[in-house]
């Protein structure tokens, strides 16, 4: 692979992706289940939010880069701005270059939900932003764990069933959590591996206030939490919209349960670089459960 492609490539982090690529496949699958699919806004949406997540991780490197939290020869992935593969300026405007372009490709969503998807789009935007930059940088203040279950859970999923369905419905909401919380367990990998790094740059990550055991703990009760939901769920399939899915569908839950616990032993086990592997491990359980759910929404439909 080209050098410079690569170098490029780390910095979308793409290990992250299936993150804020979760929730809208969810939602997708949900649209289809209510016979609302519509295939336009559904792929407008899959290319907003990967813009989105992008932007927001090169912001995070620049603006890191800035404040002197990242050093050559950390334990995480590579950043090449910090490592002189990248100017900053170069990584400045590439990120306001893919925003504006998020921007456009939220704009093409307006004539599926309307207007008010542009102030929603202005607020996602400055959230992409405002994580690591700005006077009060919320990753800096213990507040990106919240960051990332309001928006690569409850607003895209919430949001993409939306611009399909014109409506909002419940079971829509309680898998925006389920996802929310699991996307959360990915920062919170994140976060384990750079306590030390963070509490020597000032960043007060939860983890950094709290401690890697109750970081742990927070990870194993985040998606032991995201699969109890599903219990409210199948009730409200049942009891409220008279519809029931096989009884072998209930794997799937099990299976991701199984995954996010080994995944929790190895996290407890492990430090510096031998982390690096379980934030992708953890997106993959992630996007493991999102599909396997998504088809099932599919084939019962």
């Amino acid at each position: 692979m080209n050098r410079q492609l690569k170098i490029w490539l780390e910095c979308f982090r793409l290990r992250t992706l299936p993150v804020s690529l979760s929730g809208v496949i969810i939602a997708i699958g949900l649209a289809k289940w209510h016979h609302r699919f519509q295939w336009i806004p559904a792929l407008l949406c899959i290319a907003f939010a990967l813009l989105a997540q992008i932007v927001s991780n090169m912001a995070n490197e620049y603006f890191d880069y800035l404040k002197g939290t990242d050093k050559p020869g950390r334990v995480g992935p590579r950043r090449g701005v910090t490592e002189g593969d990248i100017k900053p300026t170069t990584l400045r405007n590439a990120t306001f270059g893919l925003l504006i372009l998020a921007g456009v490709v939220g704009c093409c969503l307006i004539p599926y939900g309307g207007w008010w998807l542009l102030p929603a789009g202005i607020v996602i935007a400055l959230a992409a932003l405002a994580y690591s930059a700005g006077p009060y940088p919320l990753s800096y203040h213990g507040l990106g764990e919240l960051m990332v279950f309001i928006f690569f859970g409850v607003v895209p999923v919430n949001l993409t069933y939306y611009v399909m369905a014109l409506r909002f419905d419940p079971l829509v909401l309680l898998f925006s959590i389920t996802i929310g919380l699991m996307g959360v367990n990915v920062l919170l990998v994140n976060n384990y591996r750079d306590v030390e790094d963070d509490r020597i740059a000032g960043k007060k990550t939860q983890t950094v206030m709290r401690g890697r055991p109750a970081t742990a703990f927070a990870y194993l009760l985040n998606g032991y939490t995201s699969i109890a939901i599903l219990a409210v769920f199948w009730f409200m399939i049942v009891m409220c919209k008279g519809r029931v899915l096989p009884l072998w569908t209930l794997s799937i839950p099990v299976l991701y349960l199984v995954m996010h616990t080994i995944t929790w032993h190895k996290l407890k086990q492990r430090d510096g670089a031998a982390l690096n592997p379980l934030l992708g491990g953890t997106a993959r359980n992630m996007l493991i459960f999102t599909l396997l759910f998504t088809i099932v929404f599919i084939i019962y439909s």
